[in-house]
C-alpha cells in the first residue's frame, strides 16, 4: 500500500498535543480550586506562605481552568474540527506548532507571574504587559493557521462549527488587545491606559464577551461538530443554527454594562446592558434546543452512551445558565445577588456544567480517534467519570445559590430602628455550612477529572497515534 506524503494527511500531532494538556491542566485548574475552597473554610490552609494566600490562587484557579483548560481544548477541537470540515490540512505546521508551544509558554508565565503577585487586579486579565503581548501573538498566529485553513479548504459550504470558532477568534483578539492597552511602569508592572468609569467599561466589555465568545461561542462549536457525530444523526435545523450564530454574536456585545449595576456608570448604559441580557435568552435556548433535538430519534442512545449523557447535561447546564445570566442582569433581582455567592454559584454552573461537560464530551470522542481507536480503554470508567462529575457540580451550585440568597436577604435586613439585622461576620458564619457542601462538590468534581487522566492513560498506551489521510473526493461539510 503506498504511503500517503505529510501534505496528504490531517495534521493530528498539534490536536494530539493540546487535547492531552488540556486534561493536565483541568487537573491542575481545578486542584487550586479546591485548595482555595479549603481556605474558606479553614484560613490556615494557606501555610502563612504569601504565593499561597487565597488572593493569589483564586485568579491562578480562574485563569487556569478558562485559558489553560478551556484554551487548549478549543485549540484541539478547532483545529480538528476546521481539518475535517474543510478536508484539508491545517496551514502551516510551524505556525500550528508554535500556538502550542506558545500557549503553554503563556500558561507557564500566567502561572508564576500570579503566585508571586505581578497582576493587573483586572477579572479574567490579570496578567501583566509582556504575557499579554505574547497572547496577541500567539492568537494572530492561531487566527492565522484557522482562517487560512479554510482558505484551503476542498469543500464549498463552511460548517457552522467553523462559524462560531471564527467569531471566537476574531472576537477574542479584539477583546484582549482593545482592554490591555497599558503604560509599562518596569517589566512586572503596568497601568491600564483607561481610567475610572471609562475603565470598567472597558473591562466589563471584555469580561463579559471573554464568557460569551471564549466560553461560549468556541463550545457551541464543539456543540455543534460532535454532538451530531456522537449522536450519528444531523444537527436538527441548520437554518436554526445561522440563526443562532447571528442572533449570539450581535446581542452579546452589548451586555457588559449588566456587570455594573448600582455602580457609577451612568444609569442608561446600565439598563442598556440589562435589556441586551434578557434579549440574550432567545439567541442562548435556541442554540440548546437545536443541540438537544438532535438527539431526537436517538433518545435510546442515552442509555448506554456516557459521552452523550455528558453532551445531554452540558446542554442542560447551557439553557440553565444563560436563563440565570440574563435573570441575574434584571435590577430587582440584581440588588439581591450582587456579590453573594449565588453569582459565583451562576458562575460554576456555566463553567463546569456547560464548558467542563461538553469538553469532557468532545475530549472523549476525540482522543480515541487520535490514537487509533473506536472507544476510550474503558467505557465503565467514563460512565463512572459522569456520575461523580454531575453529583459534584449539582451539589457545588445548589450550595452556592442557597447561601448567595440567604447572604443577599441577610444583608438588605433591617430593624425597625433602621440598624442591620445582621452582621456582616454573621452572614459569613451562615454561610459556612454551604462552604463545606461546595467543597464536598468540588472534591468529586475533581475525583472525575482524575479518573479521565487515568483513562486517557490507559487509551493512549493501548493505541498507537495516527494521521489519517485527507479524502480526495469531496465528503459532506461535517465530515
Amino acid at each position: 500500500m503506498a504511503m500517503t506524503s505529510k501534505a496528504e494527511q490531517f495534521n493530528y500531532t498539534v490536536v494530539r498535543q493540546f487535547a492531552i494538556m488540556a486534561v493536565i491542566w483541568g487537573i491542575v485548574g481545578l486542584l487550586v480550586g479546591v485548595v482555595i475552597s479549603l481556605q474558606l473554610l479553614w484560613p490556615a490552609f494557606n501555610f502563612d506562605l504569601p504565593w499561597l494566600t487565597y488572593g493569589r490562587l483564586r485568579p491562578l484557579h480562574t485563569n487556569a481552568i478558562i485559558f489553560a483548560f478551556g484554551g487548549c481544548a478549543l485549540f484541539a477541537t478547532s483545529y480538528y474540527i476546521v481539518q475535517r470540515t474543510c478536508q484539508a490540512r491545517l496551514f502551516c505546521d510551524k505556525l500550528a506548532s508554535f500556538t502550542f508551544w506558545g500557549w503553554q509558554l503563556v500558561i507557564l508565565l500566567a502561572a508564576l507571574s500570579l503566585v508571586f503577585g505581578f497582576t493587573s487586579g483586572k477579572e479574567y486579565a490579570e496578567l501583566e504587559w509582556p504575557i499579554d503581548i505574547l497572547i496577541a501573538v500567539v492568537w494572530v498566529a492561531y487566527a492565522l493557521v484557522y482562517f487560512g485553513t479554510i482558505v484551503k479548504r476542498r469543500t464549498p459550504h463552511i460548517y457552522v462549527a467553523n462559524w462560531f470558532f471564527g467569531a471566537m477568534i476574531l472576537a477574542v483578539a479584539l477583546l484582549h488587545i482593545v482592554n490591555s492597552i497599558a503604560i509599562p511602569v518596569t517589566l512586572f508592572k503596568s497601568y491600564s491606559a483607561y481610567a475610572g468609569v471609562q475603565d470598567a467599561m472597558v473591562q466589563w466589555w471584555y469580561g463579559h464577551n471573554a464568557v460569551g465568545f471564549f466560553l461560549t461561542a468556541g463550545f457551541l462549536g464543539m456543540m455543534y461538530y460532535f454532538v451530531p457525530k456522537q449522536a450519528g444523526r444531523p444537527i436538527y435545523s441548520y437554518r436554526l443554527s445561522i440563526v443562532h450564530f447571528w442572533a449570539l454574536i450581535f446581542t452579546y456585545m452589548w451586555a457588559g454594562p449588566h456587570h455594573l449595576l448600582y455602580t457609577a456608570v451612568p444609569d442608561w448604559a446600565q439598563t442598556l446592558g440589562m435589556i441586551f441580557s434578557l434579549i440574550l435568552l432567545a439567541p442562548s435556548w435556541g442554540g440548546m434546543i437545536n443541540g438537544i433535538m438532535t438527539l431526537s430519534g436517538a433518545w435510546h442512545k442515552l442509555r448506554s452512551d456516557p459521552i452523550l449523557k455528558f453532551m445531554i447535561v452540558a446542554l442542560s447546564f447551557y439553557g440553565m445558565s444563560t436563563f440565570e445570566g440574563p435573570a441575574l442582569s434584571v435590577k430587582t433581582i440584581n440588588a439581591l445577588a450582587h456579590y453573594t455567592d449565588w453569582i459565583v454559584g451562576h458562575v460554576h454552573s456555566g463553567a463546569l456544567g456547560w464548558v467542563g461537560f461538553i469538553t469532557m464530551a468532545s475530549l472523549y470522542y476525540l482522543i480515541p480517534r487520535l490514537y487509533g481507536r473506536t472507544e476510550m480503554w474503558s467505557v465503565k470508567l467514563v460512565n463512572t467519570h459522569f456520575w461523580v462529575a454531575t453529583i459534584g457540580i449539582v451539589l457545588y451550585v445548589a450550595a452556592l445559590w442557597i447561601a448567595g440568597v440567604m447572604q443577599g436577604l441577610m444583608w438588605r435586613s433591617v430593624n425597625v430602628d433602621g440598624t442591620l439585622t445582621y452582621t456582616f461576620i454573621e452572614g459569613v458564619k451562615a454561610s459556612y455550612p454551604f462552604y463545606v457542601i461546595r467543597l464536598v462538590g468540588g472534591v468529586l468534581y475533581f475525583l472525575g477529572m482524575l479518573l479521565m487522566f487515568y483513562n486517557v492513560l490507559k487509551t493512549i498506551g493501548q493505541g498507537k497515534a495516527v494521521d489519517v489521510a485527507v479524502p480526495t473526493a469531496t465528503a459532506p461539510a461535517n465530515a
